[in-house]
């Protein structure tokens, strides 16, 4: 078992204040994101679920506009195009699958 509250936060991407969590199979991130942030276009092979608990976050996922609200769910699916940003300041819960093997080095 693991709290949030103990676990160190990490910025790997400016603005963006994670904290990493991985099982064998997945990585979780819990992001506290201020208004403004910028999300750049990019794409991975993981599929990610991304889930706003505060804020609003506008999401293009394959050129298709969403805006995360909270209790919303976006599913992106591996080498979607995907981009976006905080519209307002946020906590989001993104989900990977296969491990993120590349945001091992920040966790713990």
């Amino acid at each position: 078992m693991m709290n949030l509250d103990d676990l160190p936060e990490r910025s790997p991407f400016p603005g963006w204040r994670g904290k990493f969590i991985r099982s064998a199979g997945m990585t979780f991130v819990y992001w506290d994101v201020p208004a403004g942030t910028v999300l750049p276009e990019h794409f991975h092979p993981h599929e990610q679920v991304a889930h706003a608990f505060e804020g609003e976050f506008e999401i293009i996922v394959d050129g298709v506009k969403q805006i995360l609200r909270p209790g919303s769910v976006s599913i992106i699916p591996p080498n979607a195009v995907h981009s976006g940003r905080a519209l307002t300041d946020c906590r989001i819960l993104d989900v990977f699958c296969p491990v993120r093997e590349d945001y091992i080095p920040f966790e713990r």
